[in-house]
């Protein structure tokens, strides 16, 4: 069952790369995206609950991942949130959880991680 996905991402060049490796390798369909703090709350208002996951970014053009995990907290029970980002760090997974985050992958090291939580998504939908 695909999964209906926002993209929270600045870098284009990330963009470009990733979109087609998670359609293609996942259920993840990106139907969304945005580079900055307001345009991805736009985008998650605007999808109005029709969505399955948002893949966020930490360090956007203007604003923060964190703050947007943060407030997507009155998500529906079918939402999750992952954060995507070189900045992984142990700190960073903390603190990504503790706002609401239901997963933190780091790009370099855990595409395949972000891959296989998406298809356990996909699969749980079932």
């Amino acid at each position: 069952m695909a999964l209906h996905t926002l993209l929270v991402e600045d870098n284009k060049l990330i963009r470009d790369n990733l979109i087609p490796t998670l359609e293609s390798l996942s259920a993840a369909r990106v139907r969304g995206v945005a580079e900055t703090e307001a345009a991805a709350m736009a985008m998650i208002e605007a999808h109005d609950g029709r969505w399955d996951v948002a893949v966020v970014d930490l360090f956007l053009r203007a604003g923060s991942g964190l703050s947007v995990v943060e407030r997507c907290r009155s998500r529906g029970g079918h939402q999750f949130v992952v954060i995507f980002s070189n900045y992984a760090t142990p700190e960073m997974r903390q603190q990504a959880l503790q706002v609401g985050a239901d997963a933190v992958f780091d790009k370099s090291t855990e595409i395949d991680g972000l891959l296989d939580f998406l298809e356990r998504l996909s699969t749980a939908r079932h």
